[in-house]
Formats: C-alpha cells, structure tokens, sequence
C-alpha cells in the first residue's frame, strides 16, 4: 500500500476538522468536497463573506488575539482588522480548538501562513523552530524504509546553526513515526564529510549538531557526520563507518542547509523516481503549506497528512 493511503486510511479513523482559509479558491472547493465525500476529515472552508457574516466569533477572536498579542504591540482595532482575514480567522479557530488544523498555500505563500501560524499557533514544547519534512517514496524499495526516506529540511530553514539543525533532527524522526508510521527512525546527519574524512567549519556544524541532538533524544537511533551514500549504501558504510547504528540503513535524512536538501529531494524525485509530498513540523497545531501549484488531490493528500499529524498532537 502506498504511503499516501496509508495516510488516508489513518485520517479516516479519528475525523478531524481542518480549516481552509482559501475557501472561495476552485482547487480548494473541490479538495472539501472530496475529503468530505471520502470521510478524510471535516474541511471547513472560510472565505471573507463568511468571517463577515460571523460577527459573535470574529469579536470572540479578535480579543483572544489582542490578549495573546498586545505584549508585542498589537491594539484592539488592528486585532479587529487581522480577524477578518481568513488566514488569522482560521488560526484563531485552531488556537482555541474550533478547528484541529489548517491547510493553505494555493494562494497565498508559504510566509503567509508560517507568519500567523508562528504568532498564533506558536511551537510546540521543547521545538525551537519550525522546520518541514519530505515524505519520499523510491521506486528502489531497497533504500530506507521498503523505500520511503524522510527529507528535512527542504523548505524553511536557509542556514539551521547546530542546535537548530539538531532541533529538525529530533522533530524530522518523530514525524517518520507519527505520520509514516516508521517504528525505528534512523536518522543520518548529512555532510560531505563522514566520520572525519574531511575537517571544515562546515562539517563541525553537523558534528555538533549530532552531539545536541543525542542529549535531546537519547534513545534515538542518529548518527553523523555521514555522506549521502554512506547514509544508505550499506557496502559504502561498511568501509566508510563501519561499527554505525545508522550507516547503510538510514530511512531519515538531515541535510545540512537549505541548498543542500532542495536540490536533494528534487534529484530524488525528477531523476529517482520518487513521489512526494511535504509538511511542516514543530508547530503547536498541525498547520501545512501548499505549492500555488497544487491540484486538488495535493489539497486533499496535504489535508490527510494534518489530519493525522491532529490525531497525535
């Protein structure tokens, strides 16, 4: 079964409800109905007209974001106004549990939504920062997990300094548990360097970033500095970090930088085959981005993720 039914077939078990703030764009309007007639959550679409026509909850929620925000500045009147898009509408109504998660990005940019999500939502204990996962499913079965990887991170982050790229670490293994269902993560801290071949700030900076990573997660399975193929080539491993928990049979990989891991999963999926879907992770409430790109079936896949990613937040 592909992991993306596998997903559906989760998010089917404990109906959540995910707001759409993009409710009066077509993709989005097809995505509800699809997920509603598949039982995959209750979408609930919000666009201008219907924030306007709810004034008893646009008034609850304006003075929530006014408590929660005028220690940063923000006055009554402009709390008023932000409650009337539906980005901070739909925050709020996960903020105060109306909604158990949000999917948005067919319209709007991913700092759109990460910008209300990181003052409303906020991260979630011990997560220091919002990062973004890539599920990755190989044709080659025999790579990672009967062929799904775990990227991160692809999206957010541009340079993650050690505690940071250890802090992605950590949340990338939970969400391989969480949402994949992978009951062992094996997490590689990638580099161009593997246990010493090379020496440069650069390296130092995934050696430290392992070092954190273990006091923050003991019991995890995560090593590094490790190359990319002696991260899942167990003959590369055997020469390059033999005696490894994880070399050879990583099913979770940590890139270094943003750079790095874009032009990674893209390779992966253009020239590998690969399919693939992302979500972010370390946020309170489940809160993911879209591609303005997307199709329909993109919304209703990303809405599955959310809605499974509620059932164990």
């Amino acid at each position: 079964m592909r992991l993306i039914d596998r997903i559906r077939a989760k998010a089917r078990s404990s109906i959540k409800r995910i707001v759409l703030p993009e409710g009066d764009e077509p993709r989005t309007i097809k995505a509800a109905e699809t997920v509603r007639a598949e039982g995959l959550a209750e979408p609930i679409l919000l666009a201008p007209e219907s924030i306007a026509a709810d004034a008893p909850r646009r008034e609850r929620y304006a003075e929530a974001l006014y408590e929660l925000r005028k220690a940063k500045g923000l006055t009554e009147e402009a709390a008023a106004k932000l409650v009337s898009d539906p980005m901070y509408f739909g925050m709020m109504m996960v903020k105060l549990g109306d909604a158990d998660g949000l999917v948005s990005g067919a319209v709007h940019s991913t700092g759109d939504m990460l910008r209300p999500a990181l003052q409303i939502i906020k991260t979630a204990p011990g997560m220091k920062l919002v990062s973004s996962s890539f599920l990755m499913e190989c044709p080659n079965r025999g790579m990672g997990e009967d062929g799904l990887l775990v990227y991160a991170d692809c999206v957010v982050n541009p340079n993650p300094n050690a505690e940071e790229l250890a802090n992605i670490a950590v949340a990338t293994a939970d969400t391989a548990r969480s949402l994949c269902g992978i009951a062992e993560p094996r997490v590689a801290m990638l580099s161009f360097s593997t246990k010493g071949s090379a020496n440069h700030a650069l390296v130092d900076k995934v050696r430290e970033a392992t070092e954190i990573a273990h006091s923050l997660a003991p019991d995890l399975l995560l090593d590094g500095e490790l190359q990319f193929d002696a991260a899942l080539v167990p003959e590369v491993a055997a020469q390059k970090a033999k005696g490894s928990p994880v070399a050879g049979r990583a099913n979770v990989l940590v890139f270094p930088d943003l750079q790095s891991g874009n032009i990674g999963y893209k390779i992966t999926q253009r020239l590998g085959g690969a399919s693939c879907f992302a979500v972010l992770q370390g946020l309170a409430k489940p809160c993911n981005d879209l591609s303005r790109g997307c199709s329909a079936d993109d919304i209703v896949n990303t809405v599955a993720a959310t809605a499974v990613q509620g059932v164990h937040l």
